[in-house]
């Protein structure tokens, strides 16, 4: 498949990285020579120096035989008309792009911009998904990373452990013996800053980040093995006003009486537009780093902070403010990678990556056939994804323990119709079931190949 892809920041790269690695013809545009330098250099990708609506850039970075482009430049503009020059030019099939401007979101999401004006197949909102993704975490206090698989069936979540942990110190083959009945599978751990995908002989130990998946029915007992308390997040504090603090309170509102939420914004213009578009959320105008705002705002009695605004070391700040002020749980928008290992010196329970996500979206949507979902884990060191299994991939009528699956790869579970089986070495995969895979980022072309679906993205 050919892609071009406009903007070679962090999430431009990203995707190429992962596109360039299944064999697929890439071509990264950006307007900055040195981005574009880095992609061709650590990439198997070509480049090319220019702005990226421009159709001169669009033909001679390969335009009018491309199957599709991704637009995640920096500007809304240039990714709009980038879409509208690669179909009314260069009838480039499926297009996508990143739009942040909410002005621009409400009118196409509202339907007012229909497709024969404004061609984009695919609008991916990373504020969007970030609070999606913040909602998912505040549902799930006791892991600092979830995402659901298999249409909400199940649950991948990473989980710190500690020192009480009741499974510490066993060999991962023994959990199905201790707890036959649970469906739970350890898919990877990360330790002195590591990610492995575990071999059934390893164990578990104190400061672990597990990475578990489980079916939605069994995560309450597996949380319980795993000595951690899902407690409801009934009264939230959101430090940072803007869309991503403004669309989880109206989630919070939505989800009726019992979330009582407050919103710290600094911005007073913010701060008001917050307030009209609020029914039940209480919007404080001031600094979320001033304790005596926070103890205004409740923080000692809270069960959560959510910290969301336009800077890394305020939101870590002000969950670090917050937990020496009571507050039990506190999550942080975390956008510079290097700050991540920060986060458990600092005592700050769970983060949201907003490239990660925005990543896993596009995948998602890129590999929109027989792929259902990709989600990339921490800095892109690994992914986990769903597919179904064709009656020509080489995992149809195998069983698991004779398909030759990487190091790096693991199964987390088979679903054959309505029923979510745990992996066991005698389950034998069929045509049509629907498997959920833990692959390192080197393994993943090679999922792709057992699976046999890179080229059918769409």
């Amino acid at each position: 498949m050919k892609v071009i892809i406009c903007g070679a920041g962090q999430v431009g790269w990203q995707i190429a990285r992962h596109l360039s690695g299944e064999r697929n013809d890439v071509t990264v545009v950006d307007n900055n020579p040195d981005l574009v330098r880095r992609a061709t250099d650590t990439l198997d990708v070509q480049g090319i120096a220019g702005f990226a609506s421009y159709p001169d850039v669009l033909d001679r970075a390969g335009a009018r035989d491309a199957d599709m482009i991704i637009a995640a430049t920096y500007s809304d503009e240039v990714n709009m008309v980038t879409c509208q020059v690669a179909h009314s030019v260069f009838s480039v099939q499926r297009k996508i792009a990143r739009l942040r401007s909410q002005s621009y979101l409400t009118a196409i999401y509202s339907d007012l911009y229909r497709r024969d004006h404004m061609p984009i197949d695919v609008v991916i909102s990373p504020e969007r998904e970030v609070a999606e993704a913040a909602m998912r975490r505040l549902a799930s206090p006791a892991a600092f990373d979830t995402e659901t698989f298999l249409a909400g069936g199940a649950q991948l979540m990473g989980l710190r452990l500690d020192d009480d942990c009741p499974v510490l110190n066993t060999p991962l083959r023994q959990l199905s013996d201790l707890f036959s009945t649970l469906r739970v599978v350890v898919l990877g751990i990360r330790r002195e800053g590591r990610l492995f995908a575990p071999d059934a002989g390893d164990q578990l130990f104190a400061g672990d980040e597990a990475y578990i998946f489980a079916p939605q029915e069994d995560i309450p007992r597996t949380l319980d093995v795993f000595g951690k308390a899902q407690n409801n997040q009934e009264r939230l504090v959101i430090v940072g006003g803007g869309n991503i603090g403004l669309a989880v309170a109206q989630a919070c509102e939505a989800r009726g009486a019992r979330t009582r939420t407050k919103v710290i914004e600094r911005d007073r213009r913010n701060a008001e537009r917050a307030a009209d578009a609020l029914e039940r959320t209480i919007v404080l105008n001031g600094d979320g780093l001033d304790s005596a705002l926070l103890n205004e705002a409740g923080i000692n009695r809270a069960d959560a902070i959510l910290a969301v605004t336009d800077d890394d070391k305020t939101n870590m700040l002000a969950s670090v403010r917050a937990k020496a002020e009571g507050c039990p749980f506190a999550i942080a928008l975390i956008n510079d990678p290097t700050l991540i290992p920060l986060m458990e010196p600092l005592g700050i329970d769970a983060y949201i990556n907003p490239r990660a996500t925005t990543v896993s979206s596009i995948l998602r949507h890129i590999r929109h056939g027989r792929v259902r979902q990709v989600y990339s884990i921490g800095d892109a060191e690994a992914e986990v994804i769903e597919a179904e299994v064709l009656s020509t991939s080489n995992l149809a009528g195998s069983q698991i323990r004779e398909i030759d699956f990487p190091e790096g790869v693991l199964v987390g579970a088979v679903k054959k119709g309505d029923d979510i089986r745990k992996p066991s070495g005698g389950l034998r995969i069929e045509a049509g079931d629907v498997v959920v895979l833990f692959a390192m980022a080197d393994d993943v072309a090679k999922v792709e190949q057992l699976l046999q679906v890179s080229i059918d993205f769409f």
